[in-house]
């Protein structure tokens, strides 16, 4: 059994940067996850997993100057690694793999 497995927000947030391509900081992934399902997300929630993901190796991160009009400070934007890609993949089997044969997933439930 894989010991490293993806925690639901882990999964989540990596998604949603993956969706976001070079537009995922912080905010941006924040706001991503509150429109998608319709949930509020607290923004240090966001941070705390987006440095967790990236200790782990699953995403990595730079840093880049906002546009002029939303305050030109520098935010920290990150992307999915192939680490984390194949981590993703493997939660994502290991999902399906659960959902197979129960009546919820053949639509009896």
């Amino acid at each position: 059994m894989t010991r490293n497995l993806l925690g639901e927000l882990e999964q989540r947030v990596l998604l949603s940067v993956l969706q976001l391509g070079d537009d995922a900081y912080s905010v941006s992934v924040a706001l991503h996850l509150e429109q998608r399902t319709g949930h509020d997300v607290a923004l240090a929630t966001i941070q705390v997993a987006l440095r967790r993901i990236e200790e782990k190796g699953l995403a990595e991160s730079w840093l880049r100057s906002a546009p002029p009009d939303e305050g030109g400070r520098q935010r920290r934007y990150f992307r999915v690694t192939e680490t984390g890609l194949a981590r993703l993949r493997e939660a994502r089997q290991e999902l399906l793999s659960l959902w197979q044969g129960t009546s919820i997933a053949k639509g009896t439930a």
